[in-house]
């Protein structure tokens, strides 16, 4: 793909991209060091949700059960309304009412989890996630101060293995990632998406942004509402767009800053054209 040769005049030190096929999980393209270790900042919460919707589906808690400030659930906490601020835990808002992107969410959805299956999170998403998609590359920093939210590392290669899991479940029941990613966790609600300002509404699914309808934003202008993933502060993004069929990842080593803004968009777009023509 030569859309995918963009990467090389991006402000990065070191850049590493791949598109995969949802279908059959082909690999589409590739360019940059497929094995060269990232920190995935908020990237993480990906993997970090599908351990948690895991844990659900072994019946170590229920979506509903309490978790964070009183009235809020491990629902809440997945869709960043439990209330609770960005980066403390202290209670900004009824659970429920505004979209509040928390880090601070998902490090209690981690002690949470850990409690509930005595043991430490960080075990859980490696034995949950990574070893049975073969993710060798992949850890969580416990030594991070929030390995839950974003102390992530990890490859291009083992995260095309993650978006092929996510094209194609097989850890989770279908209907489990559809209700994770294709259907909005509590609808309307509006709230800051990082880096890109006030949205209303800010569309969120189950640990996944769901884009919708936002603009501006670090996907492409011709990306489909249905398009759901994450962005990190290192500089990283993933996402899956159901329509097209595709999904997509580019890890870099610069923090996302204007520059990410866009030739991210440019580049979603050039990736989606070319698989379009």
């Amino acid at each position: 793909m030569q859309s995918l040769r963009m990467i090389e005049d991006w402000p990065v030190t070191n850049a590493a991209t791949a598109v995969v096929r949802g279908a059959d999980g082909a690999l589409l393209g590739e360019n940059g060091p497929q094995e060269h270790p990232f920190p995935l900042a908020s990237v993480t919460k990906l993997l970090s949700a599908y351990a948690v919707l895991v844990a659900v589906e072994e019946g170590v808690f229920e979506l509903d059960d309490p978790a964070g400030p009183d009235g809020s659930t491990v629902r809440h906490l997945l869709a960043h309304t439990s209330g609770l601020a960005f980066d403390e835990q202290r209670t900004m808002a009824a659970p429920g009412t505004r979209r509040l992107y928390s880090n601070a969410g998902f490090d209690v959805l981690a002690d949470t989890l850990a409690k509930a299956s005595g043991i430490p999170f960080a075990q859980y998403v490696a034995e949950a996630v990574f070893q049975p998609l073969g993710m060798a590359a992949s850890y969580l920093d416990t030594g991070h101060r929030s390995p839950a939210g974003a102390g992530g590392v990890s490859t291009v290669a083992d995260l095309v293995r993650f978006t092929t899991e996510l094209q194609a479940p097989r850890l989770l029941d279908r209907s489990t990632v559809e209700t994770a990613t294709r259907f909005v966790a509590f609808p309307g609600l509006s709230g800051v998406l990082p880096g890109f300002g006030h949205r209303k509404p800010n569309d969120w699914g189950l640990g996944f942004e769901i884009r919708g309808e936002k603009a501006p934003h670090w996907t492409g202008s011709t990306s489909s509402p249905a398009t759901f993933g994450h962005f990190g502060q290192s500089g990283t993004f993933l996402w899956v767009d159901p329509t097209a069929g595709v999904a997509c990842v580019a890890l870099t080593d610069r923090d996302f800053g204007p520059w990410a803004a866009e030739a991210w968009p440019a580049f979603t777009d050039a990736v989606l054209d070319e698989l379009d023509g």
